[in-house]
């Protein structure tokens, strides 16, 4: 089923089950989960492990597909379309980053960069003139030819923020994108989406365990047990400092501390 795009937001959950196992060790990783993200917002998933945030996530990206319920991304019914389709779904209009930055270690910032025009079959100077761009748009003009290993954590962390903006995705996954990077390194990482989501308007989905970075976003979901515990939202993104966040004081949608940490 396809529905008009004025009609529905950008992506939309509805009642959507992810049940791993059966009868006395069945999991409800989701529990009839409902959904609605709008083109441009910035919005952080948050819960504590085993919540369900991951497996919205994996959904989300088309990783994963729920066991019932319905998802439609675009006004496309994502669960009625092909394993080929949901590929190039991926592919066009989804951007992943992850806390592990998942580089080629051998390969330079500019190849890795690179690598999802080449799924997409462009030829060489039009993923050279995307690359250049993107690592100029993420701030590491002159380390194109470095590899991982030449580039610190936030660096390397930004060439992977490059590489999901090549394709000039409408979404933006970024699944603990500050896990393994300092408190200043951090900050910088989330300035650097929240220029990518007020100046180019693409929408971003973080997923975090951690409230100072979730201010950043314009609203927060909150997952419990697999189900949305709370969903709020603010007028502004708050741009914690590195020392704001050092202390760890910020509880900017009032979570309670068994729920965020």
């Amino acid at each position: 089923m396809k529905r008009t795009q004025h009609e529905t937001p950008l992506i939309e959950f509805h009642d959507v089950f992810k049940i791993y196992g059966e009868d006395d060790s069945e999991v409800r990783a989701l529990n009839g989960v409902d959904l609605r993200i709008e083109k441009g917002e910035f919005v952080a998933v948050m819960g504590p492990s085993g919540s369900g945030k991951s497996t919205c996530m994996n959904i989300l990206g088309c990783l994963d597909a729920p066991t019932a319920g319905e998802y439609f991304f675009r006004g496309v019914d994502v669960g009625a379309i092909t394993r080929d389709q949901r590929a190039l779904l991926r592919c066009h209009y989804l951007g992943f980053v992850f806390q592990g930055f998942n580089l080629l270690k051998r390969t330079s910032a500019m190849e890795n960069v690179e690598l999802p025009l080449i799924y997409r079959g462009l030829g060489s100077a039009e993923r050279r003139r995307r690359a250049m761009n993107a690592l100029h748009i993420v701030g590491l003009d002159g380390r194109e030819t470095h590899t991982p290993a030449e580039l610190s954590g936030g660096q390397q962390q930004r060439v992977a923020i490059a590489r999901a903006l090549v394709a000039e995705p409408t979404v933006i996954l970024a699944d603990e994108p500050t896990g393994n990077l300092d408190s200043e390194r951090s900050v910088e990482i989330m300035n650097l989406l929240v220029d990518l989501n007020t100046r180019q308007g693409i929408t971003v989905v973080l997923v975090t365990h951690e409230t100072e970075m979730a201010a950043y976003a314009r609203r927060c979901v909150t997952f419990l047990d697999g189900n949305i515990l709370s969903d709020e939202s603010r007028d502004a993104a708050a741009k914690p400092s590195v020392r704001e966040r050092s202390a760890s004081v910020a509880r900017p949608w009032g979570l309670k501390t068994g729920v965020s940490a």
